[in-house]
C-alpha cells in the first residue's frame, strides 16, 4: 500500500514538473513578445469568421452581413477582407482529436482579427471526447491575454467594463490536472509577474483613456494567498502609477453580493480580475443588461485579437429547430468591439447606437429565442435599417 501510494505521488510530481515547465516557457514568449500590431495602418486587414457550434453559425452570419454592409467601400477597395473559416466545430475537433485543428489554426493565424461563435466544450457525460476548450486554446495559441467585457444599462446607472486576464488562473493548466489516487485531483492555479502587469495596466490605461475614475481590483487574496495574493499585489503596485484614478480592493465573494445592491453597483467603473472570477461574474453582470445573449466579448493580445459572443452553443436551440430565433445581439455587441479595435470608430458607434435604439428603446422586434419573437435573420434586417436612419 505505501509503496503504491509512493508510485502514486511520484507520477503525479512528474506530471506537473512537466507542466510547470511548459508554463515558464510561456513565460518566456511573454516576456520577449513584439509590439503591439495597430491594426488601424495595416494595408489590408483579414477580418475571419468563425461559426463554431449550435447558433453559433447563425449568428455569427448576423454579425458577417452587418460588417459587409458597415465597410462595404473598404471591402470594394479590397483593403478589407472578411474571410470565412472552416472547421471549428466539435465534430471536427474530435475527429482530430484536437482543441482545434492544425489546419485550422493555420487560418485563424492568417487573419488579424476573429470573428468567433460559441464552441462547445465536452464535459463529463457528453459523447465527445475530453478535449481541451476551443477558446481557452485559441486565448493561450494567439496569447490573447485579455478578455474584455462591457456592460451598460443606463437606465439603471451601470456602466462596467471587466477586464479579465485570459491565459492563467484556474484556467492556464485546466483540463491538465492529475487524479493522483482515486480519492484525490489536484489542479493548479497559475499567476505571472508579466501576466498580471499586462492586464492591470490594460485595464488602468483604458480607464484613462475613457474618464473612468475608478478601477476595482478583485480577488480572493485572504484565502488563495500564493496567487491572488500576487496579482492583487502586482496590481497595486501598476495603480500607482495612475494617481488620478481611485483604486479600491474586494473579494469575489462580497463583489457578487455588490453588484446587485442598488445603492453601490453605480460607484463601478472598471474592474480588473483573474481569469475564472472574471468569467463568473461578467455573466452575473450581462444579467443586468439582458442576459448572456445581448453581451460581447473581446479577446486581446499584441498581434491578434478575437471577439465572441459570451454565451454557449446552445444545442438543445438546434435540437428543436429553434436555432431561427437565435439571438444575435451577442455577436453583434462583439462586433462593436472589433470595429472599434480595428480604428473603425465610425462604424462602431453607428451600431452601437443602433443596437441601444433596437433593444432598449424602439422594441419593435424582440428576441425570445422562439416563434413568439423575431428570427436572427428579421432582428439583422432590423439593426441594418436603423443603421441606414443614423
Amino acid at each position: 500500500m505505501e509503496n503504491e501510494r509512493q508510485q502514486q505521488i511520484t507520477s503525479a510530481v512528474e506530471h506537473f514538473k512537466t507542466l510547470l515547465e511548459e508554463q515558464l516557457e510561456r513565460v518566456d514568449r511573454i516576456n520577449s513578445a513584439p509590439a503591439p500590431t495597430d491594426f488601424s495602418k495595416l494595408d489590408k486587414l483579414i477580418i475571419g469568421v468563425c461559426g463554431g457550434d449550435g447558433i453559433g453559425p447563425m449568428i455569427t452570419k448576423s454579425a458577417k452581413k452587418i460588417c459587409e454592409y458597415l465597410l462595404s467601400d473598404e471591402i470594394k477597395a479590397g483593403k478589407i477582407e472578411i474571410r470565412d473559416i472552416e472547421g471549428l466545430t466539435i465534430e471536427n475537433r474530435a475527429a482530430h482529436m484536437q482543441a482545434i485543428p492544425d489546419d485550422v489554426m493555420a487560418e485563424i493565424k492568417k487573419c488579424n482579427v476573429i470573428l468567433k461563435g460559441p464552441t462547445t466544450t465536452p464535459r463529463a457525460g457528453d459523447p465527445w471526447p475530453n478535449i481541451e476548450s476551443a477558446n481557452v486554446a485559441m486565448r493561450k495559441a494567439l496569447d490573447l491575454f485579455a478578455n474584455v467585457r462591457p456592460v451598460k444599462v443606463p437606465s439603471e446607472g451601470i456602466d462596467w467594463t471587466f477586464f479579465r486576464e485570459n491565459t492563467e488562473g484556474s484556467y492556464a493548466v485546466g483540463s491538465k490536472g492529475v487524479n493522483v489516487t482515486d480519492e484525490m485531483g489536484v489542479d493548479f492555479c497559475i499567476t505571472t509577474t508579466e501576466g498580471t502587469n499586462r492586464i492591470a495596466r490594460l485595464a488602468y490605461e483604458f480607464a484613462r483613456a475613457n474618464g473612468k475614475d475608478h478601477v476595482a481590483i478583485v480577488t480572493k487574496a485572504n484565502i488563495i494567498k500564493t496567487t491572488d495574493g500576487k496579482f492583487l499585489r502586482l496590481c497595486r503596485k501598476i495603480a500607482e502609477e495612475y494617481p488620478e484614478i481611485r483604486t479600491t480592493e474586494w473579494f469575489i465573494d462580497i463583489m457578487t453580493a455588490k453588484l446587485i445592491d442598488p445603492k453601490r453597483r453605480t460607484d463601478f467603473k472598471v474592474f480588473v480580475l483573474p481569469n475564472l472570477y472574471g468569467d463568473i461574474i461578467t455573466d452575473e453582470a450581462a444579467e443586468f443588461q439582458g442576459g448572456v445573449g445581448t453581451a460581447g466579448s473581446a479577446n486581446i493580445g499584441k498581434q491578434y485579437a478575437m471577439f465572441e459572443a459570451i454565451h454557449g452553443s446552445a444545442p438543445r436551440m438546434v435540437e428543436e429547430g429553434r436555432d431561427i430565433y437565435a439571438d444575435p445581439c451577442s455577436m453583434l455587441r462583439a462586433t462593436v468591439m472589433m470595429l472599434s479595435h480595428i480604428g473603425r470608430v465610425e462604424q462602431s458607434k453607428k451600431l452601437e447606437r443602433a443596437l441601444d435604439f433596437c433593444m432598449f428603446e424602439d422594441k419593435k422586434l424582440t428576441m425570445t429565442g422562439r416563434d413568439t419573437g423575431a428570427t436572427t435573420e428579421q432582428f439583422t434586417e432590423y439593426v441594418m435599417e436603423t443603421i441606414a436612419k443614423l
